[in-house]
């Protein structure tokens, strides 16, 4: 009889950890192995909030603090959902996390009962699900489709509500697709959560300063105001502000929320960082400047790995509005057969033939809940994209 908890079997190990630590395994052998499975900007984090982590540790802030942050960190993050977004919130209703995921998890946590339900619109961040499952409660996920894409539909959302939905899991820009919802599309999909007062909604919002050709960002709570007192507005430093190893995350909502979510952490990691807190909040208060420039070089990668794909006979490479991903179908290439003799019968096997025989680390599309599809990240120099990319070419050219 194993002594491990019954609740391990429900989950299981995050696909893109994986698929990243079997190519860093390649090339520790001497492979030339080119990434494009991990979501971590390639850009140094900013001057400026390196200085105010160095000057916190010259100012001794290097203790303990209140479990869910530092009232510096909450007030920046106040102003900043007033500036960006024209939404009020007091300290009280903010939490801050050690990354954005421990501030999902935290409020999943906090409010899931066995048999509640909770709405994934697929392809979602691999975590959902299983976080949702650690939680005692049941993923029930509606898959999007390319034609749309890859964004849920007013329609969808109505289906599959029932009396059992606790939350609904919205995700904009979104990983891995970088689908992004305009103001009229984020609309429609509240005003059927409107008609649902008992479904709360929790955005993750991680990628909204990420995007691209006039995407503008909105979020839930911002577009509908009365979705304000149910509806749990996540984010974070690391994308935006390159600050993934930082692990600084928030979250604002209602002050009961808020409160049970700082029980659940104060018993479990208790305070993210004291240095990674002060540096956040330069990066929250501090200059924007360097967003653009990021962008336009992040919207450069784009344009060329959509390009480069899309060239290649039986992918289908849509162009997203956000994010550093893109998520091309290769419906196409199902039944072929690589050089080695592997069969791409789905988009596992394409992705683990593409990084054992060409060198190019992916993560399949099942991992994200929809298939036959692959994610590229694009958060990489413009060299190692059109390298990999002519990989990728080389290789469907040799599929038969």
């Amino acid at each position: 009889m194993s002594f491990l908890s019954a609740t391990l079997s429900r989950v299981k190990p995050s696909p893109t950890i994986a698929m990243t630590a079997k190519a860093a395994e390649l090339k520790a052998a001497g492979r030339d192995v080119i990434g494009l499975s991990a979501g971590e900007p390639d850009f140094d984090t900013p001057q400026n909030i390196k200085d105010a982590a160095v000057a916190a540790i010259a100012a001794g802030k290097t203790k303990y603090t209140a479990p869910d942050g530092i009232p510096e960190l909450k007030q920046a993050v106040c102003a900043k959902m007033k500036r960006d977004h024209g939404l009020d919130y007091t300290p009280a209703q903010i939490s801050v996390g050690t990354g954005g995921k421990q501030t999902l998890y935290n409020a999943l946590m906090a409010t899931m009962n066995d048999g509640d339900e909770v709405i994934i619109p697929a392809p979602f961040w691999v975590s959902y699900p299983d976080m949702v499952l650690l939680a005692g409660g049941t993923p029930v996920v509606v898959e999007t489709t390319l034609a749309n894409s890859f964004k849920l539909t007013a329609e969808q959302l109505e289906a599959a509500i029932t009396p059992r939905t606790k939350w609904f899991i919205f995700n904009s820009p979104s990983n891995p697709t970088g689908a992004g919802y305009s103001r009229d599309e984020l609309k429609a999909l509240t005003d059927v959560l409107m008609r649902h007062p008992h479904v709360w909604i929790m955005s993750d919002d991680m990628y909204e300063h990420l995007a691209y050709d006039g995407f503008e960002f909105c979020t839930p709570a911002e577009v509908e105001p009365g979705l304000y007192d149910r509806t749990l507005t996540c984010n974070g430093v690391s994308k935006a502000y390159a600050m993934t190893g930082w692990r600084i995350g928030y979250a604002a909502g209602p002050v009961e929320l808020i409160s049970a979510m700082r029980k659940i952490q104060s018993q479990s990691t208790s305070n993210p960082c004291s240095i990674s807190q002060w540096a956040a909040v330069e990066a929250l208060n501090g200059t924007q400047d360097f967003l653009a420039p990021n962008n336009e070089t992040f919207k450069r990668r784009r344009d060329l790995v959509v390009r480069m794909l899309d060239e290649i006979d039986g992918i289908t490479c849509p162009t997203p509005e956000g994010a550093f991903y893109v998520y091309p179908s290769i419906a196409g290439l199902i039944g072929k057969t690589t050089p080695a003799g592997t069969v791409i019968e789905n988009d596992e096997a394409f992705a683990t033939a593409l990084l054992e025989e060409a060198d190019v680390a992916v993560v399949f599309g099942a991992a994200f809940g929809l298939s036959p599809n692959f994610r590229v990240s694009y958060a990489t120099s413009d060299a190692a994209l059109t390298e990999a990319c002519a990989r990728i070419q080389r290789f469907c050219a040799s599929l038969r």
